[in-house]
């Protein structure tokens, strides 16, 4: 690689040109599928409008090529450093952010008929989006929402709890030209025209509900899903020329000689080809191409916002709904496994209160979300919520810090055949081989600790091996083993505030059987 990523980095900034009123309202109690219910605590403090940016499939070393990310949240917010998703799949991951429950507690496991299964539970009916409209909030979604959306018999379903609902339909959003919208309930075709670009037009739309919300003396909530930088990873016209010569990270674990300690799915993976890598080189270049018009939608929220003076009011919280490998163990483009690459997504958020410069060291997950958006917005969740509020962590001396999680769940199960056979071979190189299949995983603060089906077992310790090239689950002592075994047991079946609980636990709480 002629050049490093930090010379490109430096070149891109230089080119770069980093350019409602809270109101108090009634709450109605909406009834869950699970008969619970979202409810404002009695407390009625001025509530503040939140922005939710969910990019799909961009992994965690791809903020270090967004300048305008880094500018107006990096600098200006709070980081979280170890933040992780339950599941690195579309749909369970953005399950857990809608509804704040574990993959096996929404019941949507893989991203086959992802949108149809999520319907078809009554999951919709409580949400982020229910809770929050409940309380007052005037709520928007714009781009990918779930795979296999729309549901077959209703073209024009707009799911409950969205006032303003720019969903985009099949898989036509990935192309980001020629793709159509259901803007709320009327289907919109869109062409290939540079303005027809879906992440600018999601701009656009995002510019005109927080305008309508201002002068509506509204607060808002609204969740903006680009679909960057998600293969075919289109850019903008404007960003086709960029980063010609950038090269996908060459990470310790890239191509790794030395397999024989890994389960039977990676050993039976051949090194890499070198065209191979060239595809994989020319992929990563076009991720980063498609990022910029993110980081451009991100830097006109900014600039929407301090308009009418809304900046400050306003939470911005920015993500990915999982993470991407690129070569590393020898895997092909794609996610799905339990490793850092695939797991360890961005987490930003700034907002009222929330440090600058500051970053976060506790374990944050993706269940995590919507019970934070859910106290910012004085609303208390239902009881299915697995996950906490991240608030607490977002004070630089924060008394909770000391009494945060141990430890998340990551949970896996392939989707079913026929769609597991392409989808699995086509990420992993399998014909008849050995291939991933379902696990359950723990993710500590220092650890991963991983359980296939087919009995295999994965451990690292992160400290001493942070690219994960030498599983130790033969040299492991047999009873720390037996303890990540038994809080494996507890996390793979907690539901609500068990699995806070069962996060907590310390290998001292857990009694091993003589």
């Amino acid at each position: 690689m002629t050049h490093g990523r930090n010379f490109w980095m430096s070149v891109y900034v230089a080119l770069s040109c980093c350019f409602g009123n809270p109101a108090t309202a009634a709450v109605n109690h909406p009834e869950s599928s699970a008969q619970h219910s979202a409810s404002r605590s009695h407390e009625e403090p001025t509530h503040p409008n939140i922005i939710f940016i969910l990019t799909d499939d961009m992994s965690l070393h791809d903020v270090e090529f967004m300048p305008k990310l880094k500018n107006l949240l990096i600098d200006e917010g709070t980081t979280f450093s170890n933040y992780f998703v339950t599941n690195s799949q579309c749909c369970p991951s953005r399950s857990s952010i809608l509804r704040g429950q574990y993959v096996h507690n929404h019941g949507v496991e893989s991203n086959n008929a992802g949108f149809k299964r999520f319907y078809r539970l009554g999951n919709e009916n409580s949400t982020i989006a229910t809770w929050l409209k409940a309380a007052g909030y005037l709520t928007g979604y714009m781009g990918k929402y779930l795979n296999g959306y729309p549901s077959p018999h209703d073209k024009t379903h707009v799911p409950p709890g969205w006032d303003e609902w720019d969903g985009a339909m099949g898989g036509g959003g990935y192309r980001e030209f020629d793709y159509k919208l259901n803007e709320n309930g009327k289907i919109i075709q869109y062409g290939h025209a540079d303005a027809d670009y879906l992440t600018d037009v999601i701009s656009r739309k995002a510019s005109a509900f927080i305008g309508q919300a201002v002068e509506k003396k509204r607060p808002f909530f609204l969740h903006l899903a680009p679909f960057a930088p998600h293969e075919p990873s289109t850019p903008a016209p404007r960003h086709r020329a960029l980063f010609a010569e950038a090269k996908a990270p060459r990470t310790a674990s890239f191509n790794e000689k030395d397999v024989t300690s890994k389960p039977a799915y990676i050993r039976d993976l051949p090194l890499l080809q070198q065209k191979e890598i060239e595809r994989m080189d020319q992929l990563y270049r076009k991720r980063l191409q498609s990022l910029q018009a993110v980081d451009d939608l991100l830097a006109e929220i900014v600039r929407t916002l301090e308009i009418p003076g809304a900046l400050h009011q306003t939470y911005i919280v920015f993500a990915s709904d999982n993470g991407f490998h690129l070569g590393q163990h020898r895997l092909m483009i794609g996610k799905q496994t339990a490793y850092e690459e695939d797991i360890h997504v961005p987490l930003v958020i700034r907002g009222p209160g929330v440090p600058a410069r500051h970053a976060v060291q506790q374990l944050a997950v993706e269940t995590d979300l919507a019970p934070t958006f859910a106290e910012w917005a004085s609303v208390i969740p239902p009881s299915f919520v697995d996950g906490r509020s991240l608030d607490p962590l977002l004070k630089k001396s924060s008394p909770h810090s000391a009494e945060w999680r141990e430890g998340i769940l990551i949970e896996h199960q392939p989707g079913p055949e026929p769609f597991m056979s392409w989808f699995e071979q086509r990420l992993f190189q399998i014909k008849d081989k050995p291939h991933l299949t379902a696990y359950q995983a723990i993710r500590s603060n220092h650890h991963l600790f991983v359980h296939y089906q087919s009995g295999e077992r994965e451990f690292y310790d992160l400290a001493s091996d942070p690219h994960q090239l030498h599983n130790m689950i033969g040299k492991a002592d047999p009873i720390v083993m037996k303890r990540y075994s038994l809080w494996l047991d507890q996390l793979k079946k907690c539901k609500g505030a068990d699995c806070r609980t069962a996060e907590n636990t310390r290998f001292g709480e857990i009694h091993i059987a003589p």
